[in-house]
């Protein structure tokens, strides 16, 4: 049997079996008695809802609502597959509900949503925002995911100003956050400065945009960014596939194809399909290039043929080659974050804020009891030395590792302290250090 009929096998049996699914539900209090079960329900479960009735802020106190995120998705852009529908994408939503509670002691729900498409079958904006927005009682955060753009762009806007908790779809976000903490750090290895670097995006979708944008928020100039999708270069008066995204984005240079926006750029990123970039592109971009090729399973370019080229820091979003760009390096200590500092919303700045914080953890010295953990996890790269030295950044390892257990508490540290800094948190956190070594200890039992 071929490997992808060996995959294909082994994650049916993963997903079925004994217990169907990846997920269930645990209570977090004893239910033996009948006394339990007086406090549980009835009659005893009257106290707390009077308490909230009187004083709504106290359902962070007595219920689970401070630690919950529910994953929303209505199926139209499920990664590598497309426009599947609600109930196939599901497996996708409960895979995200595992990473949560496994890497952030999260308790996610997967919600996956119908009655929220036009007839034509895409995502109709408005009826998906009622859908997620009736949520807000019961939840303390919000992860959009696989929602096609361009609806997702309208979809989170409108739930971020109107609702009370942090809305975040990690799609746009996620990818944009972990490959500016790999640009931050490549940027110092090749002696750049991010004001001057030259960026050229390939994918117009909610990933690519999104990247282009946090880009610039974190300093590259908006001159200095080209983006591309199926049909060229988005450049200023172009009239076909626009939209207003891709016009915020349109460049005002004479560059018309990927091949001739790459000449010179200092960094590609790929947000698009396997195989689109050759090694005489990255040949013909600058000294020292930063590539970035995030197509799965294929690449936009292989890593070892980017090198050959001369490309310098190469990442991908692969787990089996160096500097893998992987989401769950992101969302899981961002919301870690904002929830424990009843964050009503997440900012750009704590967004650039958890960017910054993963860029620290690939630069920080690893503990010992850490290299242990590594060196299991990825034993290959241990044993090159790979996490060895004060500093071990090195043009193979720009972001830390998904299995690094100082991820999550560092990155929901500077989440919090940003969250706090903007003013649009309800918690404040005294000692910064203590939490953070806190949530250490709180997940290392992950770990074991």
């Amino acid at each position: 049997m071929s490997s992808i009929g060996q995959l294909r096998e082994r994650s049916l049996a993963y997903h079925s079996g004994k217990e169907s699914g990846k997920i269930h539900v645990v209570p977090s209090k004893a239910c033996e008695t009948q006394d339990d079960l007086s406090l549980a329900y009835t009659p005893g479960v009257a106290e707390p809802c009077l308490e909230i009735k009187s004083n709504p802020d106290d359902v962070y106190r007595y219920t689970n609502k401070g630690n919950m995120v529910a994953v929303v998705s209505d199926g139209t852009a499920v990664l590598g597959l497309g426009n599947i529908g609600p109930a196939a994408g599901l497996p996708v939503m409960e895979g995200k509900a595992v990473l949560f509670k496994r890497f952030a002691d999260i308790d996610a729900v997967p919600l996956c949503l119908t009655n929220c498409f036009d007839a034509s079958g895409r995502t109709d904006a408005d009826k998906l925002i009622e859908l997620t927005a009736a949520l807000e009682p019961t939840f303390g955060g919000i992860n959009l995911e696989d929602i096609a753009a361009p609806a997702c762009f309208k979809v989170e806007q409108v739930l971020k100003h109107r609702m009370g908790i942090p809305v975040f779809h990690d799609d746009q976000h996620g990818t944009a956050i972990i490959s500016l903490a790999a640009l931050i750090n490549a940027v110092e290895l090749t002696g750049r400065r991010i004001e001057d670097t030259k960026v050229v995006v390939n994918g117009a979708g909610a990933a690519g945009i999104a990247c282009a944008e946090f880009y610039i928020s974190a300093g590259v100039r908006r001159e200095n960014v080209v983006i591309c999708d199926s049909k060229g270069v988005v450049y200023r008066g172009r009239t076909e596939g626009m939209n207003a995204a891709k016009e915020a984005l349109a460049t005002e240079r004479s560059c018309r194809t990927l091949a001739e926006a790459l000449v010179g750029a200092d960094m590609f990123l790929g947000c698009s399909v396997g195989k689109c970039v050759t090694a005489e592109m990255v040949a013909s971009m600058a000294e020292r290039p930063i590539v970035l090729a995030m197509a799965n399973p294929v690449p936009e370019i292989y890593p070892e043929d980017a090198l050959g080229a001369g490309a310098y820091v190469v990442g991908t979003g692969r787990t089996d080659f160096p500097n893998q760009v992987n989401n769950v390096l992101g969302f899981p200590g961002i919301f870690r974050g904002a929830l424990d500092v009843r964050a009503r919303d997440i900012t750009e700045g704590m967004k650039l804020a958890a960017s910054t914080a993963l860029a620290e953890v690939a630069k920080s010295s690893v503990p010992d009891d850490v290299k242990k953990l590594l060196a299991k996890a990825y034993p290959d790269d241990h044993a090159s030395g790979m996490f060895d030295g004060a500093n071990p950044l090195s043009p193979r390892y720009v972001i830390p590792k998904p299995f690094d257990p100082r991820v999550v508490p560092h990155v929901a540290r500077r989440v919090a302290e940003a969250a706090i800094a903007e003013g649009v948190a309800s918690v404040s956190i005294d000692d910064f250090d203590g939490y953070e070594q806190g949530l250490l200890k709180r997940l290392s039992r992950n770990w074991q």
